[in-house]
């Protein structure tokens, strides 16, 4: 499987897509281990994030699973559409999927984010 080569990636299997904020949703692999989506769980706007720690959870027929932040900072946006239609999580993880948007407080932390080519390396260990 590939990834896209534009976004950081975390051990625990979330994308970061980085611009002036950084939007962050899972990708392909987590969605193919969890299976058909059926509720995300996430924080409001405004709300402050910790790398590494939970952001909110995603449920699927086969398990519930935390969501961690891959960098700190605050929530400036919540893709609401996920409640209603978690399903699209399935459909375009990388796309319509996102899940939240994120202004950084500490940009350093965008360093020890994987490329494509090491998220790859890692995922082909499982």
């Amino acid at each position: 499987m590939s990834y896209p080569t534009d976004l950081r990636y975390t051990n625990d299997h979330e994308w970061l897509r980085v611009s002036a904020t950084c939007v962050v949703g899972i990708t392909q692999f987590a969605v193919d281990q969890l299976g058909d989506i059926t509720l995300v769980d996430l924080p409001r706007e405004g709300d402050l994030v910790t790398k590494g720690q939970r952001f909110g959870t995603i449920e699927s027929v086969k398990s519930v699973s935390d969501l961690y932040a891959p960098v700190s900072g605050r929530v400036v946006k919540v893709n609401a559409a996920l409640k209603d239609a978690p399903e699209l999580v399935n459909a375009d993880p990388y796309g319509q999927a996102w899940m939240i948007e994120i202004e950084t407080s500490d940009g350093s932390e965008l360093d020890e984010l994987l490329s494509a080519e090491a998220y790859t390396a890692l995922t082909a260990e499982h």
